[in-house]
């Protein structure tokens, strides 16, 4: 006999249908075949797609594993946000009437807090903090050979201290800054090179970003590209912004309080998005990474098999 299961998706980092990055949630995938995972995430063709479960610690809220067209990754944000969101606003968890929900999510990098704030309307706010706080990887590659990977001139690429460099917070990005919103948006992945230097490094995924001054000084604009992840370019992406907060963060002279940032992403591919990026500091050491947004579901359904 087919198996019917519940799905809902969202448009996660936008308030408004059509923006952001797409996600598919199935709130309760118990009955899923481990096998048909994958195939699922492929048919929808979206960056990512989760399955819930039941919690292991009946403290949480749920289990949750994320899969991208390519494999089963252990973290990854607007996953994150779309899913608290989505089970928040089908009643599954959290406050349903005032107040702020507060979920935890069993991922593959540990628990991750959640807050939930619903809206007025369709859309809600959510707010994740990163289990894995940043960790740098390998060196990054020369800027030259960056430069000859995104097709642009060194010359748009950063020299230290805001050197590019690999980043992790459960999932790893080379983060290279640019001088310019401008380089930010020439940039294109020459998949030729990509697969020469960087297919089978530590952090195979490119994030670029520059600060954008008619935002405010802590305004940023960004685009990743993820061919590791059978990602040409995501719309939105809270693992890598989580990142790029732990980046600024070290980089800052404060040494006390919270620091904070709006990224820009999405806007070259159609899906304008914005993300709410937090860190907090003490005595110098980086003790705390969040990042927020939006989300507004899309659509339900059921998925038969």
């Amino acid at each position: 006999m087919p198996s019917r299961h519940r799905f809902v998706t969202l448009d996660v980092f936008t308030s408004a249908a059509f923006g952001g990055n797409q996600l598919a949630v199935f709130p309760d995938a118990s009955g899923i075949p481990e096998d048909a995972l994958l195939n699922i995430t492929r048919e929808f063709n979206f960056a990512e797609v989760t399955f819930c479960y039941p919690p292991a610690n009946p403290a949480h809220t749920k289990q949750v594993r994320i899969f991208t067209p390519a494999r089963e990754v252990p973290f990854a944000g607007h996953p994150t946000i779309g899913t608290a969101i989505a089970l928040v606003m089908l009643g599954q968890a959290g406050a349903q009437s005032g107040g702020d929900a507060r979920l935890v999510l069993e991922e593959g990098v540990g628990p991750i807090s959640v807050t939930v704030r619903k809206g007025d309307g369709a859309a809600a706010f959510a707010q994740f903090s990163v289990a894995k706080l940043a960790e740098t990887g390998p060196p990054a590659p020369s800027r030259g050979m960056l430069a000859d990977i995104l097709s642009i001139d060194a010359e748009d690429i950063l020299a230290s201290p805001m050197a590019p460099q690999t980043v992790s917070c459960g999932l790893p990005f080379l983060m290279v800054p640019l001088r310019s919103a401008d380089a930010v948006s020439r940039s294109r992945v020459r998949m030729e090179k990509w697969e020469a230097t960087l297919k089978s490094s530590w952090a195979p995924d490119i994030f670029v970003f520059a600060r954008k001054p008619e935002g405010g000084d802590a305004h940023f604009h960004a685009r990743m590209f993820g061919p590791g992840v059978n990602v040409p370019e995501d719309p939105a992406t809270g693992s890598a912004n989580a990142c790029l907060a732990g980046y600024l963060a070290a980089r800052a002279p404060q040494k006390d309080g919270t620091l904070a940032w709006t990224v820009d992403q999405g806007i070259e591919i159609g899906r304008p998005s914005r993300l709410e990026i937090e860190a907090d500091k003490s005595a110098g050491a980086i003790t705390a990474i969040r990042v927020g947004g939006n989300a507004v579901m899309v659509s339900e359904g059921t998925f038969t098999l």
